[in-house]
Formats: C-alpha cells, sequence, structure tokens
C-alpha cells in the first residue's frame, strides 16, 4: 500500500471518529442555542430536572419540574410525549446529562440538554420565573462581609453539588480551627442569585480569598484542604 492510500485511510479513520464525537453531542446546547430553539419549537416539553426547592427558587418559563433524584423520575417522565422534542435542564449540567440520556434510553426522539443549565442561563441574563421574591444578598452586603483584618474566604456551593459536600466537612473544620488566620464565609448559590450574576459565578464549586477588599486567589471545581491552606499561608509571606 502506498504512502499516500495510507494517509487518506487515517484521514477518512479521523474524520468519522470526529463526526461520531460531535454527534454524540449534539444534543448538548450552549446557553443561545438552547433559547432560540426552544422559542421556536412550538410543542416543546421543557423539562426541570432539580430539587423542587430549587425550581421553587427559580425556573424557566412553561417548564414542568420532574425531579431527577426522586423515585418516581421515570414514571414522571412517562406521561411526557415521546414523539415531541423534550428540553431538560437543572442547576449546571450533570443531572440533566444523566436525564437525557435516560429519556434517550427510553425511546424519546429529540431530547436537548442545556449545557452549564440555570446558573449559565442567569449569567446570560435571561428571564426566569420566580416564585420566592429574595435574591440573597446584594454586592454592598458582600462587599462589607469580605471587609476584615483577616484574609477572608469565600465559599460558593450548593445542596445538590457533590464536590460542594465534600469540601464542606474541612472547611467547617477550618472556621473551627483557625479562627484567627481566616474568616470563612458559605454562601449557598441557589439562595444568592444576584450575586452569583455579579460575581461570574456560573458553575460550582467556587472559592474566592479575598485580602484586604482584594481578590487574591479563586479557585473552579474541587480543592483540597492542603491546596486552600497553602494559598491562606502565602498571603502572609
Amino acid at each position: 500500500m502506498s504512502r499516500k492510500n495510507i494517509i487518506t485511510i487515517l484521514f477518512v479513520i479521523a474524520f468519522f471518529g470526529v463526526g461520531n464525537a460531535q454527534n454524540t453531542n449534539e444534543n448538548s446546547l450552549s446557553v443561545a442555542v438552547f433559547s432560540k430553539k426552544l422559542e421556536q419549537t412550538k410543542d416543546a416539553q421543557l423539562v426541570d430536572v432539580r430539587t423542587p426547592g430549587e425550581f421553587q427558587n427559580g425556573h424557566l418559563k412553561n417548564a414542568m419540574n420532574i425531579d431527577w433524584n426522586a423515585d418516581d423520575f421515570t414514571d414522571k417522565v412517562k406521561t411526557l410525549n415521546k414523539e415531541k422534542p423534550v428540553f431538560v435542564y437543572c442547576m449546571s449540567g450533570p443531572r440533566s446529562t444523566a436525564a437525557a440520556a435516560k429519556l434517550k434510553e427510553m425511546g424519546f426522539k429529540n431530547v436537548y440538554d442545556l449545557q452549564g443549565g440555570m446558573m449559565k442561563w442567569r449569567s446570560a441574563n435571561l428571564s426566569e420565573i420566580k416564585k420566592s421574591t429574595s435574591k440573597g444578598i446584594s454586592l454592598v452586603q458582600f462587599n462589607e462581609m469580605i471587609k476584615n483584618d483577616l484574609p477572608v474566604l469565600v465559599d460558593f456551593y450548593a445542596e445538590w453539588c457533590a464536590p460542594c459536600k465534600k469540601m464542606e466537612p474541612y472547611l467547617n473544620k477550618m472556621s473551627a480551627e483557625m479562627p484567627d488566620k481566616v474568616k470563612i464565609v458559605r454562601i449557598n448559590a441557589d439562595e444568592n442569585t444576584e450575586i452569583c450574576k455579579e460575581l461570574g459565578v456560573s458553575a460550582l464549586p467556587v472559592l474566592k480569598l479575598y485580602k484586604n477588599n482584594q481578590l487574591v486567589w479563586d479557585n473552579l471545581g474541587f480543592v483540597t484542604e492542603e491546596q486552600v491552606k497553602k494559598q491562606i499561608s502565602e498571603i502572609k509571606r
């Protein structure tokens, strides 16, 4: 076989490999695409797969709440029309991705998943229905909270966030054991949507470390206790 033919075969394999990867994720839509497609689809079935508490704090217009983690999720989605498009979302993405896969497995033909969930939706300043009038602390209140002679570590978390739960015990331990070295503030992202929007918190968990009202370090995603303590200790150098 000539070198040219080998190169051609490799190109074809690479091309179809990329194509298959794209097809796998073709129904996972960005906020802009999801919003536009939802608006243009007359018979859309919009499903919020978060908990009822999260749903009450704000949801997309015309969304029905079917909790992915509830025991009756499968029974409830059976009431949907498999022939009509289904749009699913959660708070940050993982639950809706799992729910979308389940729906496809059950035979639903067109399922669209919102990348980044409500956090990305809110960051894009798109409209939502709020049953609760509380938006949590304001930016002014937040700035007062980080005024301190000590470094201030702000933890943005949510009850549904697995990495947040994993970090919670050591953050609580640090707060109890290091009161003379750092002030730790935990902010529930679900209950404080406005400050999350103001500070660009669109995924969780997020840690922000302040000194003299200035942000000196921030981190998205899980981080170990040792890494956090290292950042705090480096402030004093």
